[in-house]
């Protein structure tokens, strides 16, 4: 499977207390969390998805960025110990140290004064364990092998996810319709035999 992206509803926030990094530029947020959420729409009704906490068991966050819009500058990364990103009871945890240089400071100043207000995360899923649960209609992610990139984000609707999830699920319903068919054939081939 390829990189995929989600936005979360959740804002990055400004925090003066309880802070994982000591700076006067520090943004915290979650990139997931654990609870089931609409992903997208289609004519039979709401797909959902959900990030299983263990998923996160075993991912490599080593270098890991934090970006504007997935792209360009890097404003902090885990390598060089100015992000944080892991999990926590609630979620995918992220928190930012901006201070380092004029550009990720700059940043801070857009998120801030809420300009920039939502967050993005980039991550490799593991097409395995994925799966798909019919009856609540949700993708549930058992293992997360890679998380690229954290990102401050202007509008974090991203087409490619639901075009991900579509293909996802259409790829579950033709595996699900071809064991059906193959089944009603066998059921028939029975009935020939009885029959005769």
């Amino acid at each position: 499977m390829e990189r995929q992206y989600r936005a979360m509803a959740m804002p990055l926030t400004i925090q003066q207390e309880n802070k994982r990094f000591d700076s006067d530029f520090y943004v915290e947020g979650y990139a997931a969390t654990w609870d089931r959420y609409p992903l997208f729409e289609n004519e039979e009704g709401i797909i959902y998805e959900q990030f299983l906490p263990e998923a996160f068991g075993e991912t490599d966050f080593s270098d890991v960025i934090f970006q504007y819009n997935h792209e360009g500058r890097v404003f902090a990364r885990t390598s060089n110990k100015t992000l944080l990103v892991e999990p926590d009871n609630h979620g995918l945890f992220q928190a930012a140290d901006l201070k380092l240089t004029d550009a990720s400071r700059s940043i801070y100043q857009d998120i801030e004064t809420k300009l920039i207000t939502k967050m993005s995360w980039a991550f490799l899923p593991d097409e395995k364990t994925l799966e798909y649960d019919r009856e609540n209609r949700t993708i549930i992610h058992h293992k997360i092998p890679k998380v690229f990139d954290v990102s401050a984000v202007s509008y974090p609707a991203n087409s490619g996810t639901e075009i991900n999830a579509r293909s996802f699920c259409d790829g579950v319903i033709a595996k699900r319709l071809e064991e059906f068919q193959k089944r009603s054939q066998q059921i028939q081939k029975i009935k020939l035999l009885i029959e005769v």
